[in-house]
C-alpha cells in the first residue's frame, strides 16, 4: 500500500535543507543578540566618557568660574550651558552650587532645585559617572567639581539619556538585522541549490529509504550466483560480489585496484579494459570458461562499466561431449548407409544365384567391422575413450583421413582415478583429434596417429600420456605458444567461432596439474602431447597401462 504523500517522511535533501536553514538562522540570531548586548554596553560606556569629557571641559572654562562670582550666575551660565549642550551632543549640562542647587537646567522651571543624583565624590574634588533616573528620565551622567585655588566652588553635570543610547543601538541593530536577513537569504538559496542537486542524486528518497535500498543492494549482491563486477572511469574495481571473486579467483581485497593488477589472463583483461560493449563473449581463466558481458556506464562522459560473468565450464564440457556424440551419430548414420549398400549387394548376389560369393562378401564385411572394434578395445578398454575413438575414426574416414591408434597405446578399464573424469578426457582427446583431422585433411597420405598410455616413471607417480600426431603442415615455431590462446586459429572462422579447442585442452590439463606441449612430428606435421598425473597408483583398477614396444599402428577405417 502506497503511503500518502502528506504522510511520507521528508527526503534526506529536505531534512538537510531544514537543518542548515535552522542552523544559519540560529547563528544569525545569536550573533545579532550578542552584537546588540555588546553594542549597548559599549554605547553606555562611550556615553559616560563623552559626558565626563563635556563636564570636565565646562568645569575648566574660566568664564564659568567668573560667572560663579557674579551676583546672578544663572544669567550668564544658562545660555552658555545651552550652547554647550547643543554642540557637544549631550542631553543636558547642569551647573550647580557645591551643595547641588542648580544654576542651569534644560527646563528653566527646574532651576534653583536640588540636583537629583550622587554628588558626594564631586564635592570632595573627584569625578563620578553613573546611570541615574533624573527629571529627564534614565540617563548616563558624569559629575565633576569646579576648582579654584584648591577649593570646590561649584559642580558640573553632563548626561545623555539612556533612551537616546538605545535609539542609536536600535539603528545599528536594524542595519545588522538587514545584513543578517540577507546572509540568511543567500545561505538559504545556496543550501536549496545544493540540496536540489542532492535530491536529484538521491531520487528524492529519505534516509530510511536509502538505508533499505543499501540493505537490499548488499543482499542482492551476495545472493546472485553470477559474477558482478563494476568498474569506475579509471578501470578500477568499484564493486565486486562473491560470485565474481570466485569466478576470477580473487581472494584479496581488490576494491580500488586497477583491472590490470588483478593477474587475469590477457584476453580477459583486454575485454574488461575495452570501452566497447561485449555480448556473450567466451573467455578463459586458468580453470574456468566464462561468458562475459560488459556494458559501459555513461552520462556525457565515461563513468565506468558493469561486467557480468557466467561460469559455463561444465556447459562447455557437456557441449564437447554432445559434439562428440553428435559426430558419432553422424558416423553411425553414414555407416548405416554403407551397410545398406552392402546388404543390397548381398541380396543381389543371392538373386543372381551366387550364394557362395554372397556369403564370402558378408563374412568379410563382418570380420572387418569386428576387427575394427577389437583393435580399439584391445588398445583402449576405457569405454568412454574407446567410444570416442570409434566415432572419431568414422568421422575422419568420411573426410579422407586415416585415424590410427598406435601399438604403444594401452589404457585398461578402471585405470583412471575419480579425480580425472571421463568428460575431461573427452575434452582433451576430442579437441586434439578434431584439430589434427582438420590439419591432415587434404595432405598426402592424410593420417592422424593417436597414442594413449601410462608412464610409471612420472615424478609424482603414474602419468597419463595422450599424444596426437598429424600429417599436416605443422605449427610455426613463432606460434608455438599462441596456438593455445583463445581466438587463435589459422583457419577461417565458422559459425561457432574458432580458436577455443586448444585453449580448453590446456585449461583442462592445467586444472589437473598436467601439461600440454606442441612440437614438430618426426615425419612432418604437428605433435601435441598432454601429460596428466594419475597419482602414485594410477587408479582404482587392477590393470596398469604398460607402454609396449613397436612403432606400428592399427588403422581405423569405417566398416
Amino acid at each position: 500500500m502506497r503511503v500518502p504523500l502528506r504522510l511520507r517522511p521528508r527526503s534526506l535533501a529536505g531534512q538537510l535543507f531544514a537543518v542548515q536553514a535552522v542552523l544559519i538562522a540560529a547563528v544569525v540570531a545569536g550573533y545579532a543578540l550578542f552584537t546588540y548586548v555588546s553594542d549597548r554596553s559599549q554605547a553606555e560606556e562611550a556615553g559616560g566618557r563623552q559626558a565626563l569629557a563635556v563636564a570636565a571641559t565646562v568645569a575648566d572654562a574660566p568664564s564659568v568660574r567668573a560667572a560663579i562670582h557674579t551676583s546672578d550666575p544663572t544669567a550668564r551660565l544658562q545660555p552658555y550651558a545651552t550652547e554647550v549642550q547643543r554642540h557637544a551632543g549631550v542631553d543636558f549640562v547642569t551647573i550647580m552650587t557645591p551643595d547641588g542647587i542648580r544654576w542651569t537646567h534644560p527646563d528653566r522651571d527646574r532651576i534653583g532645585e536640588h540636583f537629583l543624583g550622587h554628588i558626594e565624590e564631586a564635592q570632595k574634588g573627584g569625578s563620578i559617572t553613573e546611570t541615574y533616573t533624573g527629571t529627564l528620565g534614565p540617563s548616563v551622567r558624569a559629575v565633576t567639581p569646579i576648582m579654584e585655588n584648591g577649593e570646590v566652588i561649584g559642580l558640573v553635570s553632563a548626561g545623555i539619556r539612556v533612551q537616546a543610547i538605545s535609539d542609536r543601538v536600535q539603528d545599528q541593530l536594524t542595519a545588522l538585522v538587514g545584513v543578517a536577513a540577507g546572509a540568511l537569504a543567500l545561505g538559504g538559496i545556496g543550501t536549496y541549490s545544493v540540496n536540489a542537486r542532492l535530491r536529484r542524486h538521491t531520487h528524492n528518497m529519505n534516509a530510511a529509504e536509502l538505508s533499505n535500498m543499501h540493505d537490499y543492494h548488499q543482499a542482492a549482491l551476495h545472493a546472485v550466483r553470477e559474477g558482478l563486477l563494476m568498474l569506475d572511469g579509471q578501470y578500477r574495481v568499484a564493486l565486486i560480489n562473491d560470485g565474481a571473486r570466485e569466478l576470477l579467483g580473487v581472494t584479496d581485497e581488490v576494491v580500488g585496484c586497477s583491472v590490470a593488477d588483478l593477474g587475469l589472463p590477457a584476453p580477459l583483461t583486454g575485454a574488461l579494459l575495452s570501452s566497447e560493449p561485449r555480448v556473450d563473449e567466451v573467455l578463459l581463466t586458468a580453470e574456468r570458461v566464462l561468458v562475459v558481458n560488459t556494458s559501459p556506464v555513461s552520462g556525457g562522459q565515461r563513468r565506468g562499466a558493469v561486467v557480468t560473468l557466467r561460469d559455463v565450464t561444465e556447459l562447455q564440457s557437456l557441449t564437447g561431449e554432445l559434439d562428440s556424440e553428435r559426430g558419432f551419430t553422424q558416423a553411425l548414420r553414414s555407416q548405416a548407409h554403407e551397410a545398406a549398400n552392402r546388404l543390397h549387394t548381398v541380396v543381389s548376389l543371392i538373386e543372381l544365384g551366387r550364394s557362395d560369393e554372397a556369403i564370402d562378401f558378408a563374412t568379410a564385411e563382418l570380420e572387418l567391422a569386428q576387427a575394427l572394434t577389437d583393435q580399439v578395445v584391445a588398445a583402449v578398454s576405457e569405454p568412454v575413450l574407446a567410444a570416442l575413438l570409434l566415432g572419431k575414426a568414422a568421422q575422419a574416414n568420411e573426410r579422407g583421413v586415416e585415424l590410427v591408434v598406435s601399438e604403444d597405446s594401452r589404457i585398461d578399464d578402471g585405470l583412471l582415478p575419480e579425480s580425472l573424469p571421463a568428460r575431461d578426457l573427452v575434452t582433451v582427446l576430442g579437441n586434439l583429434i578434431d584439430n589434427a583431422v582438420d590439419a591432415a585433411q587434404g595432405s598426402v597420405g592424410a593420417r592422424v596417429t593417436v597414442t594413449a598410455y601410462t608412464d610409471e616413471r612420472g615424478p609424482g607417480g603414474s602419468v597419463l600420456v595422450l599424444r596426437v600426431v598429424d600429417t599436416g603442415a605443422g605449427v610455426d615455431p613463432a606460434h608455438a605458444e599462441a596456438v593455445f590462446e583463445r581466438g587463435f586459429s589459422t583457419k577461417p572462422s565458422g559459425p561457432g567461432g574458432r580458436g577455443l579447442g586448444l585453449a580448453l585442452v590446456r585449461q583442462t590439463a592445467r586444472r589437473h596439474g598436467g601439461t600440454l606441449t606442441v612440437s614438430e612430428a618426426a615425419g612432418g606435421g604437428a605433435e601435441f602431447e598432454v601429460r596428466l598425473p594419475l597419482g602414485m597408483h594410477g587408479g582404482d583398477g587392477a590393470g596398469r597401462g604398460v607402454r609396449r614396444g613397436g612403432t606400428r599402428g592399427r588403422g581405423l577405417r569405417g566398416a
